[in-house]
């Protein structure tokens, strides 16, 4: 936090949230972080919008519908996949599914926010999947027997008994999924083309971008210590550090308030 703080003397810090240029090799230097929280905010809400859906319909699919062998078989799996390094999937991302995604669109290149926020529902999916599962099996097995007695279909039971009463342990799944994908680097600094613009609308997806993340990892290594293009990107660490901590901390009012609501 403290190399952060000259960087405020010089610049205000409306001006630095709202610029819309970083440029710190341009005369003179740049340092708008617009395009940058932008870039973040394009690549992660994509990602959860991909794996929420399909981190929970696993989840249920695992711990209310397949069959033993079945889900002894796909837990492990899922949970592995938490442990493939992020490198792999930016190989992944840049050597096959980006190329294979501007073919298909017509895109002139295979690197953009589409391909980062695809390859980031994959790894936020294990964790969603993984606490998600946990949280429907601690629900107590009477109230599904209760609902079954009462009439409700085996759906029924898991949409409007299960899923509310597991409520908390799903909060807290997505927002670690979405932890997982907000703190990710190298795979957006490979896929997503990192170019510092403003995307514009839907078809923001379809351009390359560039987050925060991949701006400290790209540039920290070649910056001049204690300049302002140094002062810059810790200052841009501190932003994505508070915007982490706003979200731990609605994260934990939501877990809360689901608990005391189930209670």
């Amino acid at each position: 936090m403290r190399d952060s703080l000259p960087i405020f003397t010089k610049y205000p810090l409306g001006e630095l949230l709202s610029g819309t240029r970083w440029a710190p090799t341009s005369d003179p230097e740049r340092f708008g972080m617009l395009p940058l929280m932008l870039g973040s905010l394009y690549v992660t809400l994509g990602a959860m919008v991909i794996a929420v859906p399909l981190g929970l319909a696993t989840a249920v699919f695992i711990a209310e519908v397949a069959p033993k062998p079945v889900q002894e078989f796909l837990k492990p799996t899922v949970e592995m996949l938490a442990a493939v390094p992020s490198v792999v999937y930016g190989f992944l991302g840049l050597l096959l599914v980006g190329p294979w995604l501007a073919d298909a669109m017509d895109l002139p290149v295979g690197r953009f926010a589409g391909v980062g926020a695809l390859i980031l529902a994959f790894m936020a999916m294990p964790t969603i999947v993984s606490v998600s599962e946990d949280a429907i099996r601690a629900v107590p097995v009477a109230l599904r027997e209760n609902s079954l007695a009462l009439g409700a279909t085996r759906w029924q039971t898991i949409v409007r008994v299960v899923l509310p009463a597991g409520r908390s342990g799903i909060i807290a799944s997505i927002m670690l999924g979405l932890g997982r994908a907000i703190g990710e680097t190298m795979t957006v600094l490979m896929v997503t083309g990192n170019a510092a613009v403003i995307p514009q609308g839907l078809a923001g997806m379809l351009k390359p971008v560039r987050t925060m993340t991949a701006t400290i990892a790209a540039e920290m290594g070649e910056t001049a210590y204690r300049t302002e293009h140094y002062y810059a990107l810790f200052a841009v660490g501190l932003l994505l550090f508070i915007i982490t901590f706003i979200t731990n901390s609605i994260a934990d009012w939501a877990v809360r308030s689901a608990g005391g609501m189930r209670e």
